[in-house]
């Protein structure tokens, strides 16, 4: 059976194309074509009234993070709000979480996986 490899790209609208391009290569090292390491990507759609992102948003892009410490600190370096909830979004089994937020207002969430094999 044909099945799909991984994610071949993301799209979506900004109100200034070149702007958010440019913050997403300066505070996550995202550049227009992107090689990612290789390592588990979640796919899961939510329930319409779930309250895990904002409600006006009808996705959120979670990034895979090497060093979740690090970035935190660059981000918050360059005044970008950073979110964590240890005891609400961590967990031994699936690893460390952060938010943030492009500056057109879309949700980012930041995971540094657990070491080992992920639940499922």
């Amino acid at each position: 059976m044909a099945r799909a490899l991984g994610i071949g790209g993301l799209f979506f609208r900004a109100r200034d194309t070149k702007a958010l391009a440019h913050w997403y290569e300066t505070h996550l090292g995202i550049a227009e074509f992107w090689s990612q390491a290789a390592g588990p990507t979640i796919f899961a759609p939510f329930r319409e009234e779930t309250d895990y992102f904002p409600a006006d948003r009808q996705w959120m892009i979670n990034l895979r993070v090497d060093d979740l410490d690090a970035l935190i600190g660059q981000l918050r370096a360059a005044d970008i709000a950073v979110e964590t909830r240890p005891q609400e979004w961590d967990s031994p089994e699936t690893g460390r979480f952060a938010r943030i937020h492009d500056p057109e207002g879309n949700p980012i969430e930041l995971w540094e996986p657990a070491s080992g094999p992920l639940p499922g």
